[in-house]
């Protein structure tokens, strides 16, 4: 969602946005923790250069609220369909 609404800032509009996640979970002190996530996010967006699509994906990962709920690095892959 988070993507989506820097998208729309940006004035992009995908067709398709897919995204993957891949979480690792530890055992810590306070029992088992979602450490890390890593996101495979690729979109389709008619139009779209690649430069201000990144740029949108970057500022959706840094300011997403559920990665701050989260507590975890986060780490992503985005990428742009043609």
């Amino acid at each position: 969602m988070a993507l989506s609404a820097e998208l729309g800032k940006a004035g992009l509009t995908p067709d398709l946005i897919t995204t993957s996640a891949t979480l690792t979970m530890e055992r810590l002190e306070g029992g088992w923790t979602v450490t890390e996530m890593h996101l495979e996010v690729t979109a389709k967006i008619p139009g779209a250069d690649r430069a201000r699509f990144e740029a949108a994906a970057q500022t959706a990962k840094a300011g997403c609220p559920i990665s701050r709920l989260l507590n975890a690095k986060i780490t992503m892959d985005a990428k742009l369909e043609s």
